[in-house]
C-alpha cells in the first residue's frame, strides 16, 4: 500500500489498540460550537443595567460587544473627519467637531443604547444642517454620510438588542420623521439618503428586534418548564404520600381497630373474666385507640396538601405531661418501669422539645417490650435552664422469657437521632455491661418550635 493511500485511511484503523474515532476532535470542530454559543448569547437579553452580552459564559463572550464598538469608533474617527474635510470641503474644526460628537457616544450604545441614540441622532441633524453650507455638498450625498449610516446602523443594532418593540418603534418613527424634516432643506444637487437611512435602520431593528423577541420567549419557555417539573415533582410527592396512606388504612388502621373491638367486647364475649384480666383488656383498648387517633392524624398529614395538613396540626400533640400515663401503660403490660420525672419539665420545654421528648421515651420503652420484655427499666426526664436530660435505661431480659424479636431494623434509633438533630440536642445510645441497654438525649430548651410529628 502506498504512503498515500494509507495517509487516507481512518485513525481507528491505522492506531491499533486505540478507540479513535475517524473524524477526531480538533481545533476545527471548536468553531460552529463557538458560533452556536454566540447564537445563543444573541437570544439572551440583557437586564435593564445591564451590558450586552452580561448573561455570556465566557470572559471574551462578555467582551466581544465593547471591542467591536471601540473598533468601529477608532475606524469611523478618522474617515469621518476626512471625508467631512475633503469630500464635503468642510472647515477642519468643524469636521473634527462632528467627528467626535457623531462616533464616539457609540461607546455608549453597549450600556445604554438609548442615551447613544439620542445623542447621536442631534449630532447627525446637526452636522446635516451644517453640511447644507459646506462648499461641495452639491455632489455629494446628504443628509447622511455613509459613515453616518454605518454608525447609525451599529446603534440600531444595539438597540435591537437591547430595547422593548415599543422603543424600537418609536425611534424608527423618529428616524424617519428627521429625514423628512431635513428634506425640506436639501442642498441642490445632493442626493438624499434619508430613505434608504429609515429602510435600513427598520431592517436592522427588525432583525434584532427578532433576535431578542426570540430570546424572551425561550427564556419564559425554560421558566414554564422549571414551574412544570415542580409542578410534576410535588404532583408525585402527594400521590406517593396518597398511596402511604392508603396502605396504613388499609393494613395497620384495620388490624388495630380489630384489636380495639376485641379488646372491648372481651368482657361481654367471656363472662366471669377476673378484675385484673378486665382492666389488661381495657388498658389495651385504650392504647389501640390511642394509636388510631396518631394513625388518623397522620393519614390526614399524608393525604391532604399545605392546607388540610394545617387543619390536622390542630390536635393536640403527646408531650412530657403525658409521659406518666405511657409508664403506667407500659407497667400494666407486664413491663416493670420507674419513672423520675422533675416538677414543671412539661411548662418549661418548647413545643418541639415536649413533643421530641415525648417520642423517644415511647420508642426507648417499646424496644424494651420488643427485645427485652420482663426487664426492669428506669426512665428519667430532668430539667434545668439550659436543657432536658431524657434518660432511659433497661437491665437484660430475664433468661425464662424469650424477646419478641431477636434483631431489629434500627429504624427506631434513627428517627430518635432525627428528633435530636432538629431540636439541636445530642443523644447517646449504646448496650451496658450487664447486657442492658441505655438511652440518653439532651434536648436544649431554646429551640425553635417545629413540627416533628
Amino acid at each position: 500500500m502506498s504512503d498515500k493511500a494509507r495517509f487516507r485511511l481512518p485513525r481507528r484503523t491505522r492506531e491499533r489498540g486505540r478507540t479513535v474515532p475517524p473524524s477526531s476532535p480538533g481545533p476545527r470542530p471548536r468553531v460552529p460550537g463557538a458560533l452556536a454559543q454566540l447564537a445563543v448569547v444573541l437570544r439572551s437579553p440583557a437586564g435593564a443595567a445591564q451590558p450586552l452580552f452580561a448573561r455570556a459564559p465566557r470572559a471574551w463572550q462578555r467582551m466581544l460587544p465593547f471591542a467591536v464598538v471601540g473598533i468601529f469608533v477608532v475606524t469611523l474617527l478618522p474617515v469621518t473627519i476626512t471625508v467631512l474635510s475633503n469630500d464635503y470641503g468642510l472647515s477642519g474644526g468643524w469636521a473634527g467637531a462632528l467627528g467626535v460628537a457623531q462616533t464616539v457616544p457609540l461607546l455608549l450604545a453597549v450600556t445604554r443604547p438609548v442615551h447613544a441614540w439620542a445623542v447621536i441622532l442631534l449630532a447627525d441633524t446637526i452636522g446635516a444642517m451644517l453640511l447644507t453650507h459646506a462648499e461641495r455638498v452639491g455632489s455629494q450625498v446628504w443628509p447622511w454620510p455613509p459613515m453616518v449610516i454605518v454608525g447609525y446602523l451599529l446603534l440600531m443594532a444595539c438597540l435591537g438588542l437591547r430595547e422593548s418593540i415599543r422603543t424600537l418603534v418609536g425611534v424608527w418613527l423618529a428616524t424617519g420623521a428627521v429625514g423628512a424634516v431635513l428634506g425640506f432643506f436639501q442642498p441642490t444637487g445632493s442626493m438624499n439618503t434619508a430613505a434608504l437611512m429609515f429602510v435600513l435602520g427598520g431592517v436592522v431593528l427588525a432583525l434584532t428586534g427578532a433576535l431578542r423577541g426570540l430570546g424572551d420567549a425561550q427564556q419564559r419557555i425554560a421558566e414554564q418548564e422549571s414551574i412544570s417539573d415542580a409542578e410534576r415533582a410535588r404532583r408525585t410527592l402527594l400521590e406517593e404520600r396518597t398511596r402511604i396512606a392508603r396502605e396504613l388504612h388499609d393494613v395497620v388502621a384495620h388490624h388495630m381497630s380489630v384489636i380495639t373491638v376485641q379488646a372491648d367486647s372481651a368482657p361481654y364475649r367471656l363472662p366471669g373474666m377476673p378484675e385484673p384480666v378486665r382492666e389488661e383488656f381495657e388498658a389495651i383498648a385504650a392504647s389501640a385507640r390511642e394509636s388510631l387517633g396518631e394513625m388518623r392524624r397522620l393519614l390526614t398529614v399524608l393525604r391532604g396538601d399545605g392546607t388540610e395538613r394545617a387543619e390536622g396540626e390542630k390536635a393536640p400533640q403527646p408531650g412530657i405531661g403525658r409521659i406518666q400515663q405511657l409508664v403506667e401503660a407500659t407497667v400494666r403490660a407486664g413491663q416493670p418501669v420507674e419513672l423520675s420525672l422533675a416538677t414543671g419539665a412539661a411548662e418549661a420545654a418548647p413545643p418541639a422539645v415536649d413533643l421530641s421528648a415525648y417520642r423517644i421515651v415511647q420508642e426507648a420503652l417499646a424496644n424494651v417490650v420488643r427485645h427485652a420484655p420482663g426487664a426492669a427499666a428506669r426512665v428519667s426526664v430532668t430539667v434545668d435552664e439550659d436543657e432536658v436530660l431524657v434518660l432511659v435505661v433497661n437491665g437484660p431480659a430475664p433468661d425464662a422469657v424469650v424477646a419478641l424479636e431477636s434483631s431489629g431494623t434500627g429504624h427506631g434509633l434513627v428517627g430518635m437521632r432525627e428528633r435530636v438533630r432538629l431540636t439541636g440536642g445530642t443523644l447517646d445510645t449504646g448496650p451496658l455491661p450487664d447486657g442492658g441497654f441505655r438511652v440518653a438525649a439532651r434536648l436544649p430548651l431554646n429551640t425553635p418550635d417545629e413540627d416533628l410529628s
